[in-house]
This record gives C-alpha cells, sequence and structure tokens, in this order.
C-alpha cells in the first residue's frame, strides 16, 4: 500500500490528473466554444502541459504521465519492476478524475475528448499510433535519459514532441500515445470503440523504441556510463 501512496506514485496521479483535466478540457471546450480554441489550440495545449508537467514533477517522479513509458523505462532497465503497478495505477486514476471532473464542470460533450480511429479505421489508427509514440518515446530516450544530451531540455523537446504530434495526426487517432489519456474520457463517457488499440499500440510503439534507441547506444551503456 505504502507504494500507492508514496510521493512519487501521487506525483504521478496528479501530472496525469492535469494532463488530462488541460488536453480534453481543451478539446471539450472547444467544442462548447464554437471552435474559439481550435485544433492547433487545442495542440499546443497537450504539448504545454506535458513540458511544464516534466519541469514541475520530473525530479520527483520522473514524469511518466503515461503507462506506455512507464513499460519502456521498465524494460530498458532504467525502472524498477515493484514501482510499475503503482505508477500505472496512479496514473490511470488521476485521468479517471480528471474526465470525471470535466463531466461534472462541462457536461458531456465532445466525447469527452475520447480518442476514436477516424471513420472506424482502427488498423489506420493502430499503425499510427504505434508510430506516433515510437517517436515521442525515441525522444524521450534522446533529450531525458541520454547523458550525452544538452542538459536542461527536455521539457522542451518532449512537449512540442506531443504538440507536433496531436497537430498532424490528431483529426486522424486522436494522437492519444498514452493508454491512461484515453482511458479516462474512454470511461467517464462509456466509449470504447476500439478502446484496445490505444493501450496495445502505444506500448508496442515504446517498447520498439526501447529496442532501437538501447542499439544505438550500445545496449544503453551509453546512457549509463
Amino acid at each position: 500500500m505504502k507504494l500507492f501512496t508514496s510521493p512519487e506514485a501521487i506525483a504521478e496521479g496528479i501530472g496525469t490528473f492535469v494532463l488530462v483535466f488541460a488536453g480534453t478540457g481543451a478539446v471539450m471546450v472547444n467544442r462548447v466554444s464554437d471552435g474559439a480554441v481550435t485544433h492547433l489550440g487545442i495542440s499546443f495545449v497537450f504539448g504545454s502541459v506535458v513540458a511544464a508537467l516534466i519541469y514541475a514533477l520530473g525530479h520527483i517522479s520522473g514524469a511518466h504521465f503515461n503507462p506506455a513509458v512507464t513499460l519502456a523505462f521498465w524494460s530498458s532497465g532504467f525502472f524498477p519492476r515493484y514501482k510499475v503497478v503503482p505508477y500505472i495505477v496512479s496514473q490511470c486514476v488521476g485521468a479517471v478524475l480528471a474526465s470525471v471532473m470535466l463531466r461534472l464542470s462541462l457536461g458531456l460533450t465532445a466525447n469527452m475528448g475520447a480518442t476514436l480511429p477516424l471513420n472506424d479505421n482502427w488498423l489506420q489508427s493502430f499503425v499510427l499510433e504505434l508510430i506516433l509514440t515510437f517517436i515521442l518515446m525515441f525522444v524521450i530516450f534522446g533529450s531525458g535519459l541520454d547523458r550525452r544530451a544538452p542538459i536542461g531540455f527536455a521539457g522542451l523537446a518532449i512537449g512540442l514532441t506531443v504538440g507536433l504530434e496531436a497537430a498532424f495526426m490528431g483529426p486522424i487517432t486522436g494522437a492519444s500515445m498514452n493508454p491512461a489519456r484515453s482511458l479516462g474520457p474512454a470511461l467517464v463517457a462509456s466509449l470504447w470503440n476500439h478502446h484496445w488499440l490505444y493501450w496495445v499500440a502505444p506500448i508496442l510503439g515504446a517498447q520498439l523504441a526501447a529496442l532501437v534507441y538501447g542499439h544505438l547506444s550500445n545496449g544503453f551503456r551509453d546512457l549509463k556510463d
């Protein structure tokens, strides 16, 4: 039980809450305001909140806020196995609570910002979500974990990656790249259309990034030495 109430787990829950509240909240406000936020504005919100949270909480929990990221850190040897479940549970709880608060505040609008495949094309979204998460995790390894990277720019690099991916692929897949981000709106809005792909594709994409970056860095020895 202590693992679920540790400062790290609580930080992950709070961070994921803020991410989902701000990001999917922007989607909902865009609908109720007749497009005042705009698609690019929504993308900016997602990228900016990720960057801000990395700088605010990265020194406490590592700023995962994403089960796919947590699993990739674990499989690559940067994260202990005993913390994996508490982190993922905290992330999912934070995401669900954010969606609950948004429903209480704004009602059931814009599908709560749920991620759904365009035209019900699950295969297209599966492939794109896998690629998007691969890119995101690759940037996380390169900017946030590699000791050779410029210091202090990880939050900016990762936030920009989230923002640009949301900008160019959001209309097709929702640009989730994050199972917890998809879970919150799906649960509260009871929208489970092809929800599985928003777990499987991001997790596979992040694991693929771990394999590739591990190869580029001599089994991550260049990062750790």
